[in-house]
C-alpha cells in the first residue's frame, strides 16, 4: 500500500520542477523518493511475466529488469559527466545491498526466532561470485597503481583493461544463470511456500504496460535527479562521492530492501540472500560492465578504476563478511547487526571523504 501511496511522488516532483521552480533540494529529493516505488512496481511486474515463464526465461527478465531503476539513473548520472558518482553508486549499491539490506532483513527476520537456516550450497554460490567481482574490480585499480610510471598511455591502456574485463564478467554472469538456472537448477530452486503461487497473475499485456511505463517514468524522475545533483550536494554540504555511494545507491535498491525484510520475516532467508547478496552480483558482473561498454557509445568513457582506496576495502570487505555470515547456512539477529555496524562504519568515513 505504502508504494502506492508513494507514487503521488511522481507528480509531485514534476510539479516543482517544471512549476513552480523551487530550489534543487526539493526537487531532488521528491524525485529520488519517486523512484522507490516504481523500482518496486518494475519488480513486481517483472516476477509476473517471470512466473509465466520459464525459469530460464525467468531468470533472463529478472537480470534484465531487476536493477532498472538502479541502472537508468545510473546511465542519466553518466550523461551528466559525473563519472565519479557512477563509480560510487556501484560501490554503495554492492555494499548496501549486502550489507545494509542483509543486515535488516536478518535483525527484522530474526525476531522471535533463534536462527534461521538456508542452503548452503546457494550461499556458497553466491559467497564464490562476490569473491570474482572484487578481483574483477580491483585488477583495474591496481593496474592504475603499478603502471603510473608509463604517463598518458596509461589512461588508454586502463580503458582497455576495463573494456576486457567488463565483457568477462559480464560471460561470468551468463555463465552463472545457465548453471543456477538449466544445468543446475534442481540444486537453486527455491521451495514453494503453503499459499505461494495462488494468487491470480496479471494479464501479459498489464505486466508489460507496467514495465513500459515504469521504466519511461524512471528515466524521466532519473533526468531531474542528474539535473541538480551538483546544486544539491552544494546546498547541502555534502559531496557529489557521499550523494553517489549512499544516498543514490540506497534509494535505488530500496525495493529491494523491502522485499528482503518481507520474506525474512517468512523465514525465507534463501531467498533473502538471492535479493540481497544477488543484487550485489548482479551490479559487479552485469550493471557495471553495461555501464562501462554504454560509456564509449555515449562519448564519456567511463573505466572500472576505482581512484579512491576507501571504496576498493569496502568492496572486499563486503565479500568477506558474507562469506563469513554464510559459511555455516544459519543466521542469527547479532550477525544481522555485525552487518548493520559496518556498513555504519564506511557511510561515516564515505561522509568525511573530501574529494
Amino acid at each position: 500500500m505504502i508504494f502506492t501511496w508513494l507514487l503521488l511522488l511522481i507528480p509531485i516532483s514534476l510539479l516543482l520542477q517544471y512549476f513552480l521552480h523551487v530550489g534543487p533540494i526539493w526537487v531532488f529529493v521528491s524525485a529520488m523518493l519517486a523512484i522507490v516505488p516504481l523500482a518496486e512496481w518494475i519488480r513486481r511486474a517483472t516476477e509476473q511475466l517471470a512466473a509465466r515463464a520459464t525459469p530460464a526465461i525467468g531468470g533472463l527478465l529478472n537480470v534484465t529488469f531487476g536493477n532498472t531503476a538502479e541502472l537508468v539513473l545510473a546511465l542519466f548520472v553518466l550523461a551528466a559527466g559525473e563519472t565519479g558518482v557512477v563509480k560510487g553508486q556501484i560501490t554503495g549499491s554492492i555494499i548496501g545491498n549486502s550489507l545494509l539490506g542483509l543486515g535488516l532483513a536478518i535483525v527484522v527476520g530474526s525476531w522471535g526466532r533463534e536462527r534461521q537456516r538456508f542452503k548452503a550450497e546457494r550461499a556458497g554460490l553466491l559467497s564464490s561470485l562476490l569473491i570474482l567481482a572484487m578481483i574483477g574490480l580491483l585488477v583495474p585499480a591496481l593496474f592504475d597503481y603499478t603502471e603510473r610510471g608509463i604517463g598518458a598511455a596509461r589512461l588508454q591502456l586502463e580503458e582497455d583493461l576495463s573494456l576486457c574485463v567488463a565483457v568477462v564478467l559480464i560471460l561470468v554472469y551468463l555463465a552463472n544463470l545457465i548453471y543456477t538456472l538449466v544445468t543446475h537448477r534442481e540444486i537453486f530452486e527455491f521451495e514453494r511456500t503453503e499459499g505461494e503461487g495462488k494468487e491470480t497473475p496479471w494479464p501479459i499485456w498489464q505486466s508489460l504496460a507496467v514495465l513500459v511505463v515504469g521504466t519511461a517514468l524512471t528515466a524521466w524522475e532519473s533526468e531531474l535527479v542528474s539535473g541538480v545533483l551538483g546544486q544539491t550536494a552544494s546546498r547541502l554540504g555534502l559531496t557529489r562521492f557521499f550523494l553517489g555511494v549512499i544516498v543514490l545507491a540506497v534509494i535505488g535498491n530500496a525495493a529491494e530492501y523491502v522485499a528482503a525484510i518481507y520474506f525474512a520475516r517468512r523465514d525465507r532467508m534463501g531467498l533473502v540472500m538471492s535479493i540481497t547478496v544477488g543484487s550485489s552480483i548482479q551490479v559487479a558482473l552485469l550493471v557495471a560492465p553495461i555501464l562501462v561498454l554504454v560509456s564509449y557509445f555515449m562519448g564519456k568513457p567511463m573505466n572500472l578504476v576505482f581512484e579512491n582506496p576507501l571504496e576498493l576495502v569496502a568492496i572486499a570487505g563486503v565479500s568477506f563478511a558474507v562469506n563469513a555470515i554464510a559459511a555455516d547456512g544459519e543466521t542469527t539477529w547479532f550477525e544481522g547487526v555485525l552487518l548493520l555496524a559496518t556498513y555504519v562504519i564506511l557511510a561515516v568515513a564515505f561522509f568525511f571523504v573530501q574529494t
